[in-house]
Formats: C-alpha cells, structure tokens, sequence
C-alpha cells in the first residue's frame, strides 16, 4: 500500500503488524497479545490522524492512488451485473465518462460517473476523468432515457475538471456542462450525487445537479483546484496548501455553508483503506435516500431541487 507523508504513523503500525503476523506464522508463537495492542494503537493513530486532518490533507487523501474509482463502486454495488451504455450519437464514447444500468438490492438505477483509470494506459484512454462536451452529452442522453422509463439516476463524481483542451472547447465545453445543469435541474426522477473523489470546477456541476448531494468524508468540492488557485493567486503552486485552507472546500466546509445535504463516513484510514466497506456503506446510504425520494411526486422533486440550488449563496438586488 502506497502512504502519504503525514500517514507515517500508519505505516509504521502496519509494518509492525504485517510482522507479528509474519513471526506467527513461521515460528508458531502465539501473538495475539502483541496483534491485540498493535490494532489498538492503530485505531488510536487513525482516529487522531482524522481529527487534525488539514483541507490540503484531505485533497491529498482524495486522490490517494489505493482510493477507488467510479467503476469499482458500481462494479461492487450491483454485483457485477452493470450494463455499460455508450456515445453520445454525436461524436464519439467519451471513455472519461461512464453510465450504464445496474441494481443494487433489486432496486434498479441508472450510474453515471468519471472513470480515472487505474494504471498508466488506462489514465490515457480515461483522459484522467477529464470528461469531453460528448461525455456530458453521454450523460445526458442516458438521463433522458432513465427519466424516460422512470428509473432513479446515481452520479459519482471524480475528476480534477472537464477536459480544457482547445478540441473541447471547439465542440461547445461550456454549452454542453451548462445544458446538463439545466435539464438535471428539472429531471422528473429522483437524481442522487456523490463526490468520491475529486469535485473540481464545471467537470463536477456537469453531472451534480441532485436531490441529494452528499461527499464521502475525504473528498473536495470546489470551483478549482489549491493549485491552480496558488497559479492564479501567487503565479506558483508552493501556495497550495494555503489556497486550499481559503476555497473552503472540504466535506465539513461545503455541510456548513449549506452547499451539500450530508457527509459520508469513510472506513478509519480513508476509503483506500477498506474499499469493501465503503463500497458496503455507499450502497446502503444510496438506498436509503432512493426511499426518501421514491414516492415524492415528481413536480414535487423538480421545485424542491430547484428551490435548493437557487437558494445557494448570497446576492442582493439593486433598487436602480
């Protein structure tokens, strides 16, 4: 397993661990005891690691290279039995994009997500879930089709932005994540978003318009990214971790200032630590707000969603 600097402590315990369970096995010697208060010690560094956890920390632990993406929870959440939709019947597959159909429980929905890629090739053909005008439009077809037939959308979010690449502004970048906030706005079925990941600029909004809006516990959520904020702001990166502590844009900052419904705990460590256990606990939290919904009239979804969204942030009107 890969660790973070700040994880050291973690580390360090794990190898102590992985060694009694080592010694056990060779010799036979019976280390239950030592086993027993080296996962103590290991609960303890966790739980104060979570409490002193800085927002660059989080971004950190977000994009942790063990952490899992998009295809893994759905995968894990229907049992294997995901029926992948593709094209946007324009241009092409945009592979940074994925939906399709899956159940979870009997409970049928329809998975939209950003797809990363887990090794170097794959991250190539995944554009590093940096989503083109088609990949939205991809969505958005499925969307339609899922309002269509009644069926409740689930969007997992995770990318560091939509593509910014002169192509994709040629093919309408702007005009394709604008139009998906538009109709998300008024889908007549119930529509679940969570950040799993990474929540950055209109890549994230493109597919985050929702009933529900949630974050796992070490995700962000934000209009751009510490480091592009520290380019901007400083004309370097070495002001990241400073950038990040003033865009606000962690799970507990974005809950506060009413911009999400709710967080998501993640497994002591972060999701890369137990991803069976978050892939358990998201399934269980989608259900539980797929109940919430279901039987809400579906004016009723659209106004309240809408009321949500336009009641964020604050303007005044002037009298002239």
């Amino acid at each position: 397993m890969d660790y973070l600097d700040f994880e050291a402590p973690i580390r360090e315990l794990d190898e102590q661990i992985a060694k009694a369970h080592a010694l056990q096995a060779e010799s036979g010697v019976d280390m239950k005891d030592s086993l027993v208060e080296l996962e103590a010690k290991l609960a303890e560094a966790q739980a104060e690691l979570k409490a002193s956890l800085s927002p660059w920390q989080r971004v950190q632990l977000s994009r942790h290279t063990g952490r899992p993406y998009t295809m893994a929870y759905i995968e894990a959440m229907t049992g294997g039995e995901f029926i992948e939709m593709h094209g946007d019947r324009h241009v092409k597959d945009d592979k940074a994009m994925v939906g399709g159909w899956g159940a979870i429980e009997g409970e049928s929905f329809l998975f939209i997500g950003q797809q990363k890629g887990v090794n170097t090739k794959m991250r190539q053909l995944r554009n590093f879930g940096m989503a083109n005008p088609e990949g939205y439009r991809k969505a958005l077809r499925l969307m339609k089709q899922a309002e269509k037939f009644g069926r409740p959308i689930v969007t997992l979010i995770d990318t560091p932005g939509a593509f910014p690449g002169l192509e994709a502004e040629e093919r309408g970048q702007g005009e394709a994540i604008a139009r998906n906030i538009l109709e998300m706005a008024r889908l007549k079925v119930p529509v679940i978003c969570i950040i799993i990941g990474e929540g950055a600029s209109g890549g994230a909004l493109g597919i985050g318009v929702g009933d529900r809006v949630m974050m796992l516990e070490n995700t962000w959520y934000s209009v751009i990214s510490p480091e592009s904020c520290s380019s901007i702001l400083w004309r370097s990166w070495d002001f990241k971790e400073t950038a990040a502590e003033a865009l606000k844009l962690t799970a507990n900052d974005m809950l506060k200032n009413g911009l999400i419904d709710g967080i998501i705990e993640e497994p002591a460590g972060g999701a890369h630590r137990d991803p069976e256990g978050m892939f358990q606990t998201l399934s269980a939290e989608i259900l539980r707000m797929y109940r919430e919904l279901k039987d809400l009239p579906s004016d009723q979804l659209v106004a309240e969603r809408i009321e949500k969204f336009c009641g964020m942030g604050v303007y005044e009107e002037s009298a002239s």
